[in-house]
């Protein structure tokens, strides 16, 4: 069953389930908040850029950190055909019996740009790590503190029997941009 934006605001306060929390749809720049049957998060100031080193091939089970420049500001440029990786500025605490589903804002997607977030399992908590493509021949600006994705809330009849948390994922509680870990 999806989540309904009471439950989401009642999660919010009673829970801390997002940190910090918008009570309402927040329509300056791209919007952010609670939304019917969701929530738009934003982008934070933090932001790994793509800048491949070296020949070879990708491997996400060996990945090195060194394919990244670090970059902090409130507009950042996506390189044309590249990525870079984003954090959430919310933190997140998901409920055992909760799932979620993450879709980028469909303003970013008009102008060539995906958000890929996996699901956040139940009882996983953290920042979110986003993966945001550019997918044109320009470079595309996004913005800090804006809108970059929604989440629907999904709610199961009964609680999982492993949790995210109970399989010690190694993506829990992250507090920095996570680059791939590979194995584990």
């Amino acid at each position: 069953m999806v989540k309904s934006d009471k439950w989401i605001q009642k999660m919010a306060n009673e829970r801390k389930m997002i940190e910090p929390f918008a009570n309402e749809q927040i329509r300056h720049g791209i919007s952010f908040g609670v939304s019917s049957y969701g929530y738009d998060f934003r982008l934070s100031r933090k932001f790994k850029i793509f800048e491949p080193q070296g020949t070879g091939v990708l491997d996400p089970k060996d990945f090195a950190h060194i394919h990244f420049r670090d970059f902090e500001g409130d507009v950042c440029e996506i390189p044309p055909n590249s990525y870079l990786l984003g954090q959430s500025l919310e933190y997140f605490r998901i409920p055992r019996d909760v799932i979620t589903i993450c879709y980028g804002k469909s303003t970013y997607a008009r102008c060539g740009v995906h958000v890929n977030v996996t699901p956040f399992e139940p009882e996983w908590e953290g920042f979110a790590t986003l993966s945001i493509i550019n997918g044109t021949k320009l470079p595309v600006r996004i913005y800090a503190d804006e809108g970059i994705g929604q989440i629907i809330f999904l709610g199961a009849d009964e609680l999982c029997e492993v949790s995210y948390a109970d399989k010690k994922g190694k993506y829990q509680a992250q507090k920095d941009i996570t680059v791939a870990k590979g194995k584990g």
